[in-house]
């Protein structure tokens, strides 16, 4: 028999999402949605001289599961490079997918261990982060 899927855990970092609301002045934003479960995550940045995230401001809906992602994303990428989001979200991905033992370098993700099985969820889970890609690229 399994553990929950909800954890608490999960459930404490879907509660406690940083960097909620959006920026006024930012230097790039994204609006995404995953076709697969309907979450919608809002990110905008600002970049520091050195074109790493300075700022960000997110809104999201979206299950627990994507909450809880929003919120380890949120709390990490302050200081974080183009380079370094690309390569968290690509650990997250094939961590997700099964074909990576561990979910990277991105601080927390193997909280999110009890969603691996259940694919309805992964879309939620990445959102942020390709919501976050999304944003530094559209500043490009």
């Amino acid at each position: 028999m399994s553990g929950p899927l909800y954890t608490r855990e999960i459930i404490r970092l879907a509660s406690e999402i940083p960097h909620l609301g959006l920026l006024d002045d930012p230097d790039g934003s994204a609006d995404l949605r995953s076709p697969t479960c309907g979450s919608r995550v809002r990110v905008s940045i600002t970049f520091d001289q050195e074109g790493r995230v300075a700022a960000i401001g997110q809104a999201v809906t979206a299950c627990a599961f994507g909450q809880a992602s929003a919120a380890l994303m949120g709390a990490h990428v302050i200081g974080r490079s183009r380079n370094e989001v690309a390569a968290g979200l690509a650990g997250l991905a094939a961590w997700l997918a099964g074909t990576r033992d561990d979910p990277g370098q991105w601080p927390g993700l193997e909280t999110l261990a009890p969603a691996r099985p259940k694919t309805g969820r992964h879309g939620a889970i990445l959102l942020p982060f390709r919501s976050l890609l999304a944003a530094i690229d559209s500043a490009r």
